[in-house]
């Protein structure tokens, strides 16, 4: 690493060596035309992504003692397209449910949706409107296990519905944690959905909120994802949707999500963007 001042969302030595190995590796399997595996310093790539993802900022304003928009995004896109940042992601997931003295793979997840407004730029074909909330631009699907740790993402339009991005979701689950065989959702989530869990061998648990009490009120296993939610959201670049693709956005939440865990795995954390 570089003897620059570091930034608050910088990977510690500690964290750095939680995920340094895999990128390592990733490296030393790819050999240019020249057989040579790249002199990029790779863990100020991926500050400069954790950078990006703290502070929101656009490509043209990463600082200039990072490496800039060509080099972090090529690895950015490279390791989302070859699915590196999902299999980094799943792999520190098992540390933090051992660390926390759960088995590596869930029995249970909550999922949920969220619609993200959309920026100007962001493709028209690839975004829409969730009538009930309103909101114009992407829905965020999640689904999380018991420690509020992501399982699974999904982004699409905010048109489309609850139900099918759960299946999706599901889907997902099946394939990153086929041992889940339990699920909480909200009433959002209809028949379609409880019969592909079925079919997937996952049973699906309804939990409804009380309509007496007003405001917002934490609902059983549900409040799991909505807490994951709110933590995600403290990564400004997940607050709007930037992305013109929508895997993008999966990497991004990806990202956020692995920023978390390695600060539970050396209990470490991030400054506050608030004032004191």
């Amino acid at each position: 690493m570089s003897q620059r001042k570091p930034y608050p969302s910088d990977v510690t030595d500690e964290q750095w060596a939680l995920i340094g190995p895999f990128l390592d590796a990733w490296r030393a399997r790819r050999v240019s035309v020249a057989g040579r595996h790249g002199e990029q310093d790779l863990r100020e790539v991926v500050n400069a992504i954790l950078y990006q993802s703290r502070t929101g900022c656009q490509w043209a304003y990463l600082p200039h003692d990072l490496p800039q928009k060509p080099v972090t995004y090529y690895y950015f896109a490279a390791w989302r397209d070859d699915g590196t940042d999902a299999a980094i992601h799943d792999l520190l997931r098992c540390q933090a449910r051992e660390r926390a003295g759960r088995r590596e793979d869930p029995s249970a997840v909550a999922v949920d949706t969220q619609s993200i407004r959309a920026a100007n730029h962001v493709p028209s074909a690839t975004t829409g409107k969730d009538v009930g909330k309103k909101v114009s631009g992407r829905k965020r699907g999640l689904a999380v296990d018991a420690l509020g740790l992501v399982i699974a993402v999904v982004v699409a339009a905010a048109s489309v519905t609850d139900n099918a991005i759960g299946i999706r979701l599901l889907d997902k689950v099946a394939e990153h944690a086929p041992t889940v065989t339990h699920a909480w959702v909200d009433a959002g989530f209809k028949q379609d959905f409880a019969v592909h869990g079925a079919v997937l061998g996952v049973d699906i648990e309804v939990v409804k909120r009380s309509d007496t009490l007003p405001g917002f009120v934490p609902v059983k296993k549900r409040w799991i994802v909505e807490q994951a939610f709110g933590t995600l959201m403290l990564h400004r670049r997940l607050v709007r949707e930037y992305e013109i693709r929508p895997e993008s956005s999966v990497s991004r939440t990806l990202w956020a999500s692995m920023a978390t865990m390695v600060r539970r795995l050396t209990d470490t954390s991030t400054r506050t963007w608030r004032h004191r």
